[in-house]
């Protein structure tokens, strides 16, 4: 019936990184991001607190 054609994105270092990096590279930078997280928002709701 209807088709439609899918555009093929251009491999982003992201998406290489999702699946080229190894179970241990992963984690580490996971881990990474969620303390910086973390502290975003442990930053903000200080902030919201103080007011």
């Amino acid at each position: 019936m209807f088709s439609k054609k899918v555009k093929k994105l251009s491999t982003t270092p992201f998406s290489s990184f999702v699946r080229d990096a190894s179970s241990s590279e992963k984690k580490k930078i996971y881990k990474k991001v969620l303390e910086e997280a973390t502290e975003m928002q442990n930053n903000i709701l200080e902030k919201a607190s103080n007011q």
